[in-house]
């Protein structure tokens, strides 16, 4: 799917969709936000679903690509997916794709989003956003399982994402980091194995 739209479709004057999938606490997602350069780029988006008001809001860290895509685009694709290394690789490093929608997405909604509040927490920069589905699609449905090898590549992008990063303490996110590997290493698929190694080469740990 390309986005071709250049202004003719307004998302503000759009209609609210669903959601695809039910939101409660935190859900982990990826999205992708259209670039200057034309290319759509993925980072992970942590959905807060706590409001009290039914809205679903998250918030950005630091001065990122997604923050100013939100800014410039004022929408995003929000992307469900379950696959480890797709996860690590937009967590930790760069990635572009030419479509907006990934291979990996189980499902996906296209949401405008809207700044709500900005402020400084330990000396970075956050900008909290309220995000609206107008278009969604659920592309695949699977029978949920646990899975504490996939939930440990998570948390193991959290820790190694905020080394280096004032108000936390490195030796702390490496003693979490080797607990999420000694995890994986006794619960872990092989794809949360490469998933690992990934947060190892993105994060030079």
């Amino acid at each position: 799917m390309s986005d071709d739209r250049d202004g003719d479709d307004d998302t503000a004057g759009a209609e609210r969709a669903d959601w695809p999938v039910s939101l409660s606490g935190v859900t982990e997602s990826v999205v992708t936000t259209l670039g200057p350069n034309g290319l759509w780029n993925a980072a992970p988006l942590g959905l807060f679903a706590d409001d009290g008001d039914g809205r679903i809001t998250a918030r950005t860290w630091g001065k990122t690509r997604t923050r100013g895509n939100f800014h410039r685009q004022g929408e995003c694709y929000v992307q469900f997916v379950d696959d480890p290394v797709v996860f690590a690789d937009a967590a930790l490093s760069i990635v572009e794709h030419e479509e907006p929608i990934l291979e990996a997405a189980n499902a996906w909604a296209r949401v405008t989003v809207e700044s709500l509040e900005s402020g400084t927490d330990d000396g970075t920069d956050w900008e909290r956003w309220a995000l609206r589905p107008v278009d969604a699609e659920i592309r695949a449905e699977r029978v949920p399982t646990i899975d504490r090898g996939f939930g440990a590549v998570i948390e193991a992008t959290v820790a190694a994402s905020r080394l280096g990063v004032a108000g936390y303490d490195d030796d702390d996110l490496r003693d979490r980091l080797e607990y999420c590997a000694s995890v994986v290493d006794r619960a872990g698929s092989p794809r949360e194995h490469e998933a690992l190694e990934r947060v190892r080469e993105h994060a030079d740990w």
